[in-house]
């Protein structure tokens, strides 16, 4: 049975830590047991006390979930996949990790079967999205892409604002965003029904999305069955034909004379080969907008 994951994003001091105790309580409160991966940029990770005793965690100090922490994502969740029993997985992202980063570390060809990507929950400071423009641009932009990019947004903080401002706040991310639902909170309360009606992971056969059910920033895994392989020219056509919305794939594809798949990896528009001595299984996860759509290799 697949398990859900969601991915807590937002600035410091958004409200993301008391989003997720919240959660926990909510879980706990249906019978379902939550698992945490925290991440942290420093040394020292203040808010693991925020989750209670008998909630498997995982930490991640000196590093980020993205980037270079990729690898240690994914080492965390198998851990959690193999050490203890869960059924939710919350993710809680550093401020500084980008939305589409923080997507492609968590959902491993290694054990994307196992997962269900729910989605990116959002926290944005109310008040901070009105003084945007005093950020720093490097900031600003980081701010940005985590809104765009989220399935499920929180306007939080929205006691400290007035009606007129607070409707402001929510006008303007929705012109932002228009693909996520926009929840006016107060120390990131929210009914659970909204985390349950997220969906980030494409399923089912390639056709035109539903109108109101766009994936837009999703994950889809493609498995080659057994006897199945490419050339590697042939796979970098498919490459070619794809659009620009996606982002990144990664992956063990067979290819044609090789005994064991080969590591494909495709990222900012570049592509690598390696060679894997070990044989892996053929999944290719593909991360982008309105991945349910494109046309896969092999007609998958």
């Amino acid at each position: 049975m697949m398990k859900d994951v969601y991915l807590l994003s937002g600035f410091l001091g958004s409200g993301k830590t008391t989003l997720l105790a919240n959660f926990i309580g909510e879980l706990k409160a249906r019978d379902l047991k939550p698992a945490v991966i925290m991440n942290e940029l420093g040394s020292l990770n203040f808010d693991s006390q925020a989750v209670e005793e008998g909630v498997p965690l995982k930490e991640m100090l000196n590093g980020c979930i993205c980037c270079s922490g990729a690898e240690k994502t994914e080492a965390q969740v198998q851990s959690l996949l193999a050490e203890s029993e869960w059924d939710v997985l919350l993710i809680e992202t550093t401020g500084a990790a980008h939305p589409v980063e923080a997507l492609d570390a968590v959902y491993s060809p290694l054990f994307a079967k196992d997962l269900n990507i729910k989605g990116i929950v959002t926290i944005a400071d109310s008040k901070r999205w009105l003084h945007r423009n005093e950020m720093t641009p490097q900031t600003r932009s980081l701010f940005l892409e985590q809104i765009r990019h989220a399935h499920l947004i929180l306007a939080n903080k929205s006691d400290l604002l007035t009606e007129s401002e607070m409707a402001q706040v929510t006008y303007e991310l929705q012109s932002f965003n228009g693909h996520a639902p926009i929840l006016q909170t107060v120390n990131a309360k929210i009914p659970f029904g909204y985390f349950e009606k997220m969906e980030a992971t494409a399923t089912g056969e390639v056709k035109k999305a539903d109108i109101g059910h766009h994936l837009h920033l999703s994950s889809r895994l493609l498995h080659f069955e057994e006897g199945e392989s490419y050339t590697m020219e042939e796979v970098e056509d498919w490459v070619r034909s794809l659009p620009e919305t996606i982002y990144r794939m990664k992956g063990y594809v067979p290819i044609a004379g090789n005994s064991h798949p080969m590591l494909f990896q495709y990222a900012y528009g570049l592509t690598q080969w390696m060679p894997e001595y070990m044989k892996m299984e053929p999944n290719l996860v593909i991360i982008g907008d309105g991945v349910n759509e494109i046309p896969m290799l092999g007609n998958h």
